[in-house]
């Protein structure tokens, strides 16, 4: 984007930071960075089943974030000053990308974090212009943090 954030944007950008503050937030994304780490639907489900705390922190996380995105979609959030202070959603897109094909088949829902995808696209294309090789080392540093199986556990 080539013009500056309007007013009404920085204060619309400040609120979206001010509500990532609320603790029950706060604390469903660092339970999310610990603990989402899925390759496949049931995965998912074993981790984040509905009615769980894991499933409620999920949630929380996915409808944060996919709400952020869609106030970017729409226009309503300056896309420079989104990427430049907010890229902990592609963290999270990261984090959900394997699983979500599976999820809007089995829901029936082709717009199931559409907004998330999409920022996420954009993010990468516009990361990857000014900073070449940042989103490779964001993708090999969170594989990094994935742990692996050890020899003898089960999967």
């Amino acid at each position: 984007m080539a013009t500056k954030p309007t007013h009404q944007q920085a204060q619309l950008h400040l609120q979206v930071y001010d509500l990532r503050r609320e603790a029950r937030l706060r604390e469903a994304r660092d339970w999310f960075f610990r603990n989402y780490r899925v390759e496949s639907f049931d995965d998912a489900m074993r981790i984040t089943a509905p009615g769980t705390e894991g499933g409620t922190f999920a949630m929380m996380v996915m409808g944060y974030w996919e709400q952020a995105c869609a106030l970017l979609d729409y226009g309503l959030l300056h896309e420079d000053l989104f990427f430049e202070t907010s890229g902990e959603f592609f963290g999270v897109w990261e984090r959900l990308r394997p699983v979500v094909p599976e999820f809007r088949k089995r829901f029936v829902h082709q717009q199931f974090l559409a907004h998330m995808e999409r920022a996420a696209q954009r993010f990468e294309a516009w990361m990857e212009n000014r900073s070449p090789g940042h989103i490779a080392a964001v993708r090999q540093f969170m594989q990094q943090m994935t742990p692996q199986p050890t020899a003898g556990a089960k999967a």
